[in-house]
């Protein structure tokens, strides 16, 4: 198993069309935290998103950031995925950090039945979604890693 450096911090990010869940490694750079759920208007509407993200990825020291890219169960990309890469590609130029693009397929899915299993009511349940999406995705990918 690698030990994890302190410089290991991850932040992922579960893009949606009203949303962007975000989930960050704690500071020693061991477990995956959910932070927050930015929310705006409409989808392309992006300015302030990016902005938060940006403040986030510079307030906890990020050095690599995690988009999910949600492909189809037979790992072809359709619309959402393309519209997935734009927006790392638009995180990428506005935080100059380094992005990645990391399958997040069921990572919703799971996510709300966690919402469910934890008796969170359904009208309530978007509220925690993306961000529970967000910290599954940086979960998984400390896993592959052998975090």
């Amino acid at each position: 198993m690698r030990k994890p450096l302190l410089a290991d911090h991850v932040m992922a990010l579960d893009y949606g069309a009203k949303t962007v869940g975000v989930a960050c490694t704690d500071p020693l750079g061991l477990t995956a935290q959910p932070v927050e759920t930015v929310w705006r208007e409409r989808e392309n509407k992006l300015r302030k998103t990016l902005t938060r993200i940006d403040q986030i990825a510079r307030e906890r020291k990020i050095r690599l950031i995690l988009v999910g890219l949600p492909l189809n169960m037979d790992d072809s990309e359709g619309e959402r995925a393309e519209m997935a890469r734009a927006f790392a590609a638009q995180v990428a130029q506005r935080t100059g950090l380094p992005v990645e693009m990391y399958d997040e397929r069921l990572s919703t899915l799971e996510a709300d039945e966690i919402l469910d299993e934890s008796g969170i009511a359904a009208d309530r349940r978007k509220n925690y979604l993306d961000v529970l999406s967000a910290q599954l995705i940086l979960e998984r990918y400390m896993a592959d890693r052998d975090w």
